[in-house]
């Protein structure tokens, strides 16, 4: 089943491209396909599952820490910022708000719990927005700054809330915990990204060779992962950090990288995809369909522009660009993967939680995978104007 849908996925992205259908769409529709003909029932705790997912969200982490200097500290920061750091938190508690009311059955640790899940956004559901020309720079960089960081920066959130939502008695003693194996993550995730540029320029027979300086970065990210997680730090957290400490000492090895994992990372996005369509059918909803439907709702049409309008006020972005960044905030593989974590957690109202993530993700991936080329061609439109010689230009 994988090696019929990465073949059929790379054979028809030529179709897709410019249209309103997307790779994430396809990969989704299978999933969900294939399990309602019985074809592919797993189950959330499943070792090879649970693996994959792991293994999908420590590369998505891992190359999130490498662009960061890349894109934020070497570029127009003001944008990403803003929405990084002012419109992520508004996001997160709003979506907390927003569920506590709307499912009263949901602690408050577990409502803030599926807020910082659904925080995150994705760049793979809109990719024909960031690569797209006919978007104006500024937004392009936002939008792709901002999914490419608040990955990395939501696992803190998710992590805490969990252990919020798990404990019974002790809360304060675990959450210490938490941040004991959180800063033993960050301190070997450091030492290991420094260590791997040290070595780098001190190798034998005259250095690596090109086409391994991907496969050598990627060595780096699950070796601190692993090196963390078997001992008592916590793995999400060293990979995030290898990742940007790889990357502030050595850009040639980013942009190598970078290359490598387009292709790469790209096998397990479509086969998670796949896997959580499959499991939306396999875990099914029993709740209020009312609720879900006007959560879905507020996620993507009130609680994100919302934030985003907070974030930029006094901001110099004209208005037609706000809006474009307001509504492009998809959920993608990071939910996907936070909410598995949920899911297979002990929280009390874990398949809640998971079940309207993921309604809402495959709202999400539905949504903006549908309106990603047609709004690229609208904010084209909006934001080309004449000089007075006729040429097209756009405004900066």
């Amino acid at each position: 089943m994988v090696g019929a849908l990465l073949a059929v996925a790379a054979g028809l992205s030529g179709l897709m491209n410019g249209t309103v259908l997307s790779i994430s769409v396809l990969a989704v529709t299978a999933g969900i396909g294939f399990g309602l003909a019985g074809a592919f029932t797993p189950s959330p705790g499943d070792e090879v599952v649970v693996e994959v997912i792991e293994l999908a969200l420590i590369l998505t982490l891992f190359a999130d820490g490498l662009v960061v200097d890349r894109e934020l500290l070497r570029r127009h920061w003001g944008s990403p910022t803003r929405a990084i750091v002012i419109a992520m938190p508004i996001t997160l508690v709003l979506l907390a708000l927003g569920a506590k009311a709307l499912f009263p059955a949901l602690s408050w640790p577990e409502a803030f719990l599926l807020g910082a899940v659904l925080s995150p956004t994705d760049p793979v559901v809109t990719s024909a927005i960031v690569a797209s020309a006919r978007v104006p720079e500024v937004v392009r960089h936002t939008l792709n700054v901002e999914s490419g960081l608040n990955d990395g920066l939501a696992v803190p959130f998710v992590l805490f809330f969990l252990v919020l939502a798990e404990a019974t008695t002790g809360a304060g003693q675990e959450a210490l915990t938490l941040l004991g194996e959180a800063g033993i993550g960050l301190v070997i995730g450091a030492a290991l990204g420094l260590a791997g540029g040290w070595v780098l320029h001190r190798l034998p027979g005259g250095g690596m060779t090109h086409r391994y300086e991907g496969l050598y970065a990627l060595g780096i990210g699950l070796a601190a992962f692993g090196l963390s997680d078997a001992t008592i730090g916590n793995g999400l957290v060293a990979a995030f950090v290898a990742g940007v400490t790889l990357g502030l000492v050595e850009h040639e090895l980013t942009e190598a990288f970078i290359g490598f994992n387009e292709n790469f990372s790209a096998i397990f996005q479509v086969v998670t995809f796949f896997i959580f369509g499959a499991l939306v059918v396999a875990t099914g909803y029993e709740g209020e369909i009312l609720p879900l439907l006007a959560f879905i709702v507020f996620t993507l049409a009130i609680a994100r522009p919302a934030a985003v309008g907070l974030a930029f006020l006094r901001s110099r972005l004209p208005l037609v660009q706000r809006g474009f960044i307001a509504w492009f905030g998809p959920k993608g593989v990071a939910s996907m993967l936070f909410a598995l974590f949920v899911l297979n957690s002990r929280a009390d109202e874990r398949t809640l939680v998971f079940d309207v993530a993921a309604f809402v993700i495959l709202a999400s991936i539905l949504a903006h995978g549908l309106t990603d080329t047609v709004g690229a061609g609208w904010i084209e439109r909006r934001m080309e104007v004449k000089d007075e010689g006729g040429a097209r230009v756009e405004p900066s």
